[in-house]
């Protein structure tokens, strides 16, 4: 299995802690006002977020395969494969807490979230437990640095498929900490925000964007 798919499963179980942040009330909140079919909404609402990473990673990833391809651009695949080695790094910063510079990135996405928002809005409050699959692909929009990070990871998979398995392994990585908050557990954010935790994770997601990081240099190297 591409290690690139592992890997972003990882850190969307272990940075899970940044979703439930953003997205937790939001999720929490879909079922006030539903029907005995309610507890299925928050499994809707994260099947449509994890379809939207998917589709986004499989248009970008097949996207930049087909460029590189077509102009012959292989070797821009280590320059980008080490951008994506540096995005890993800043990641791990972030969800250690030790510097947040990621946020930058993320603020990035604003103008477009403000454009796509409304559109999320609008079906709240949900008339139908089912129609919070159309909001939660909506709301796989919002401006996250991790989901930014792991897309780095999709344009570089050489394929849409690659793309849309990286980005959907990174949602499925996500959805324990989401359910978890759905249902009205805490469990979850707690053992996140857990300084041990924390720093390991850190520690796995540096050690991960430095073994990129090497890869690509040795491949920078041997196509000169």
């Amino acid at each position: 299995m591409n290690g690139d798919v592992v890997a972003a499963f990882v850190v969307g179980l272990i940075g899970a802690g940044h979703c439930v942040g953003m997205c937790g009330g939001i999720a929490s909140l879909l079922s006030i006002g539903q029907d005995k079919s309610s507890p299925l909404v928050p499994l809707y609402y994260n099947f449509g977020r994890i379809f939207s990473y998917a589709l986004l990673g499989g248009v970008i990833g097949g996207a930049v395969s087909t460029v590189a391809d077509v102009a012959n651009l292989n070797q821009s695949f280590a320059w980008l494969r080490l951008v994506a080695a540096l995005f890993m790094v800043l990641l791990a910063c972030y969800i250690g807490r030790w510097w947040n510079g990621l946020l930058v990135i993320e603020k990035m996405g604003q103008s477009l979230w403000k454009l796509i928002s409304p559109a999320g809005k609008k079906l709240l409050p949900l008339k139908h437990p089912s129609h919070a699959i159309p909001f939660g692909f909506i709301w796989g929009w919002l401006p996250c640095g991790l989901v930014y990070s792991t897309l780095t990871w999709a344009v570089v998979s050489g394929s849409s498929v690659n793309g849309a398995l990286i980005m959907a392994s990174f949602g499925l990585g996500t959805v324990p900490a989401m359910i978890a908050v759905g249902y009205g557990s805490r469990y979850f954010h707690n053992l996140q925000q857990s300084v041990i935790f924390r720093n390991s994770a850190a520690v796995l997601i540096l050690g991960y964007g430095l073994f990129t990081a090497y890869g690509a240099v040795n491949l920078l190297l041997i196509q000169r």
